[in-house]
């Protein structure tokens, strides 16, 4: 059942609209728009409601707010409003409103108008998810990661928990493509991609394809030593896969494993710890391959043996 968020600081009138989506949605009443912004900001709505003339901060102001947040900024907004003059409708619509509803209400108005962007909402992301998948390997694809990694960088921030950033890249994959060919190179990525992202199904875990045969994880929560060993199980698990080298080269596919854990604090940057993070892919190659090198939120190197 989708879910619809109401602000509106008249208690008569939420439950009133309440009653006329209740049978079709799960619905919920918050009476101010800071708690408005909390609640749309911490839990997923399909739409939000929105009256326009509030004590304190007002319709508008939250809206603005609502359009700003990377969260909440894709969730549709009718404004619920008394003033009809065209003035406030344009200025609700430049603010991202997608449509207004009058009081009174008129419960088939109402209906009619929220299944509308509950619809259009529920097609916009279905194709912004089949948008946001590699083809090959069904992970996220990189347009995905580019979003999330500026979600789980602003979240561990937030919260200051560590954040863990790594780089995978499947060794000596051009002597493999061309030794047995493309279609069978992408097989090895996409039997990589499965086995990789089969070890990170937490909800703190994102897994997505970088590019060609490279990939990259973030992990939300884990300390250095944690997120060291959960990559040096996935190295093993696809060592373990047992798929046959180029002969000259290796006697498995493998892969090598960059990466850094951090608190982020101003001085940081994401770009910068991600760096960090293909530096140590980079050694974990000079290295000798099939290996995990890690740096510790104290810059210190951990290396597998």
């Amino acid at each position: 059942m989708e879910k619809i968020l109401i602000v509106d600081d008249s208690h008569l009138q939420a439950v009133q609209l309440k009653a006329i989506l209740d049978e079709e949605y799960d619905v919920t009443i918050v009476q101010t728009a800071e708690e408005g912004l909390s609640r749309a900001s911490s839990e997923k709505f399909s739409l939000i409601l929105l009256d326009v003339v509030m004590p304190g901060m007002d319709g508008f102001t939250l809206l603005k707010k609502l359009q700003e947040e990377i969260i909440t900024q894709s969730v549709p907004v009718i404004l619920i409003t008394s003033l009809s003059d065209v003035q406030n409708e344009q200025h609700g619509l430049i603010l991202g409103a997608v449509d207004y509803i009058a009081k009174p209400f008129n419960p088939v108005i109402v209906k009619a108008r929220v299944n509308t962007h509950i619809k259009l909402y529920k097609y916009r992301k279905q194709v912004e998810l089949q948008s946001q998948i590699d083809q090959l390997t069904g992970v996220a694809n990189r347009r995905q990661y580019d979003r999330h990694s500026a979600l789980k960088w602003t979240e561990a921030a937030r919260l200051q928990v560590p954040l863990s950033i790594c780089m995978f890249d499947i060794d000596h994959f051009k002597a493999y493509n061309d030794t047995f060919g493309h279609p069978a190179g992408d097989k090895v990525i996409a039997a990589v991609a499965k086995t990789a992202s089969s070890h990170l199904q937490r909800s703190t875990d994102f897994f997505a394809r970088y590019g060609g045969e490279e990939f990259v994880a973030l992990l939300v929560g884990d300390r250095s030593a944690q997120a060291f060993e959960q990559m040096k199980k996935i190295r093993r698990a696809i060592q373990d896969l047992h798929i046959p080298h180029a002969p000259s080269v290796a006697e498995w596919v493998t892969v090598s494993i960059g990466g850094v854990t951090t608190i982020p604090q101003e001085k940081h940057s994401y770009e910068l710890m991600l760096k960090i993070a293909d530096t140590s892919l980079y050694d974990a190659k000079r290295l000798g391959r099939n290996r995990v090198v890690w740096v510790d939120k104290n810059m210190k190197q951990l290396q597998e043996n």
